[in-house]
């Protein structure tokens, strides 16, 4: 049953390729997101509440180790201005795991709501990954 409920919420993801990101986007918007109101949408849909950003995020579910990750797992990853910092304060992106080590999310008003493979540099940056569902 949680395997059926991971690919609605991606499915729903993908209904949302290419629209724009935008920092600090507000939530329950659909013709904008930034990471988290992305991902809060998305489980929104599909009667999750999540919190509004990744760090709060962060602390939903139950963590895995990158090993373990399924397809719905969240991921969470520092960032260039996060790096430095401790604990969930690290934190500044999150991303929708979708199966065969690629990634739902959007972080860049260049790349919109987009698939990305989990490469070097992405692992590179990665904090944590939780399973919400």
């Amino acid at each position: 049953m949680m395997k059926m409920k991971a690919e609605r919420i991606i499915n729903t993801g993908y209904k949302f390729i290419g629209v724009p990101y935008i920092f600090n986007a507000p939530p329950f918007r659909t013709d904008m997101f930034d990471c988290s109101s992305f991902i809060q949408y998305i489980f929104m849909v599909h009667g999750i509440i999540l919190p509004r950003n990744s760090r709060q995020q962060s602390m939903a579910g139950r963590r895995v180790s990158l090993k373990q990750i399924r397809k719905g797992d969240l991921l969470f990853f520092t960032t260039k201005d996060r790096k430095h910092k401790n604990g969930i304060s690290k934190i500044g992106h999150v991303a929708l795991y979708i199966g065969k080590g690629r990634m739902l999310h959007t972080y860049r008003p260049e790349n919109r709501v987009t698939i990305t493979e989990i490469d070097k540099k992405w692992i590179s940056k990665f904090v944590m990954a939780r399973r919400i569902l």
